[in-house]
């Protein structure tokens, strides 16, 4: 993982998710923010250690996203952002 990037987890206190995961994503889920602006990508702990957040924040821009997690199967296993230096 780049040093561009500080992603720390933050449990919500649920615990482990209560229900099943979507049958869909097996393997996770890729998740776009971009929307087709250049951006960078930034890989997550896969899957989450229990139900809560992923703060990614990068140090070139600035910029903080939050994602949610349940510890489950089709967790996101990585996020591409909008690059704020590069739009």
């Amino acid at each position: 993982m780049s040093k561009q990037f500080i992603v720390k987890f933050i449990p919500s206190g649920r615990g482990k998710a209560q229900c099943e995961p979507d049958p869909n994503y097996p393997n996770g889920i890729k998740i776009d923010l971009t929307h087709g602006l250049p951006s960078c990508k930034v890989k997550l702990q896969y899957p989450a250690p229990e139900c809560g957040t992923f703060i990614v924040r990068c140090l070139a821009c600035g910029l903080n996203i939050g994602i949610t997690a349940a510890g489950r199967a089709d967790d996101p296993t990585e996020v591409n952002i909008p690059c704020s230096i590069r739009n």
